[in-house]
């Protein structure tokens, strides 16, 4: 597989991931920051941040795809559910 086809794939993948509260606050604990850094980093409030990590709102579709490279800039390993599984888990 080309390097091209790989990034490709990577980049359809990162778009399609669902993330968790969970996971959203694993990676802001993997990065070492509060809230309010993260908040600061993604441009939203401190106090959405909280929403998203207590599972009172979701994170919109872009902002998901931004955690994603930010993840992958921190060298945080996510699992690849995506919107597929979500609806394969009901």
């Amino acid at each position: 597989m080309s390097d091209h086809e790989n990034g490709t794939r990577q980049q359809r993948r990162r778009q399609k991931y669902i993330w968790k509260p969970e996971m959203i606050r694993a990676l802001r604990e993997h990065m070492g920051l509060t809230q309010r850094e993260l908040a600061d980093q993604l441009e939203v409030r401190q106090q959405t941040i909280s929403e998203w990590e207590t599972g009172l709102h979701t994170p919109h579709r872009s902002t998901q795809k931004t955690l994603s490279m930010v993840a992958e800039r921190a060298g945080f390993q996510y699992p690849m559910n995506t919107e597929e599984d979500e609806g394969n888990n009901s």
